[in-house]
C-alpha cells in the first residue's frame, strides 16, 4: 500500500514512503522521524528534558530513602 506526498517546496509528487528529502529537489519532506529517530539524533532540547527528567527522578528517588 503505498502513500503518495507532495513535497512543500517543489510540489512534485513523492511516492517513497520512508523518504525525508524530496527526490527532486533535495529540501526536507518536513516527516517526523519518530521517538527512536530523534534519541539517535538528538536535538537540544531532547538532551535537555531527558537530562531534567533523570534529575528529577534521582532527587525524587533521594528525597524517598
Amino acid at each position: 500500500m503505498s502513500t503518495e506526498y507532495i513535497c512543500p517546496h517543489c510540489k512534485q509528487l513523492i511516492n517513497d514512503d520512508e523518504a525525508l528529502l524530496c527526490l527532486y529537489c533535495g529540501q526536507s519532506l518536513n516527516r517526523g522521524i519518530g521517538f527512536m529517530g530523534k534519541l539517535k539524533y538528538p536535538a537540544h532540547k531532547i538532551v535537555i528534558i531527558v537530562i531534567v527528567v533523570l534529575v528529577l527522578v534521582s532527587f525524587m528517588i533521594l528525597m524517598i530513602k
